[in-house]
């Protein structure tokens, strides 16, 4: 198993930090849609916890991952290599939905937090400790931060799914390795 990413392939690294992220979103995600269907008290509580912690570990990983790009760049686009169906957009399309998912991967947690104090409520830190507003409850200004909230989490998920659909209409219509180089102990 190789750390570092290669010309050809991402590296355990990459790999590790793409889908620790990708199964913290589904879950804060599920939360966010469910949440409210845990019974109150004591359950509904520990699942805003996790709610919260996985929003605010997503984003100290998006900042591991982006200290870890510029420090390990990533493998070329195979399409480069190889040529795809989508000739000269294929590249811009797939460098604009990952930017953008960058984007959204702050945006997110980030309205998140905005909520959580715009509630008059502190922000857990992963149940350990607890950061309070910094400003009074504000009702109405929580509420549109809460329709912005769960606006950008939705695109946010929908984004990924269409990005999680392109790598398998590359893997299967294609035939080419974008899949493959981002599963764990993927070789040729």
């Amino acid at each position: 198993m190789q750390l570092l990413n290669s010309d050809k392939d991402y590296g355990a690294i990459a790999q590790t930090l793409h889908w620790v992220t990708v199964v913290l979103v589904i879950i804060a995600w599920m939360l966010g849609i469910f949440g409210d269907d845990l019974p109150k008290g004591e359950f509904r509580q520990i699942g805003l916890v996790v709610h919260v912690a996985a929003g605010i570990a997503s984003l100290v990983l998006l900042a591991a991952r982006l200290i870890w790009r510029s420090i390990n760049p990533p493998p070329g686009s195979e399409a480069a290599e190889f040529g795809t169906g989508l000739g000269k957009w294929g590249d811009p399309a797939a460098a604009i939905a990952h930017y953008t998912l960058y984007v959204l991967l702050v945006a997110v947690p980030v309205t998140g937090i905005v909520l959580q104090f715009a509630r008059g409520d502190a922000l857990p830190l992963f149940g350990l400790a607890a950061i309070p507003s910094p400003w009074l409850k504000d009702a109405a200004f929580a509420h549109n931060v809460k329709e912005t909230h769960e606006v950008l989490a939705h695109a946010l998920v929908a984004i990924a799914a269409f990005h999680a659909i392109a790598a398998l209409i590359h893997h299967w219509v294609f035939q080419d390795r974008t899949l493959i180089r981002m599963l764990p102990h993927s070789k040729d």
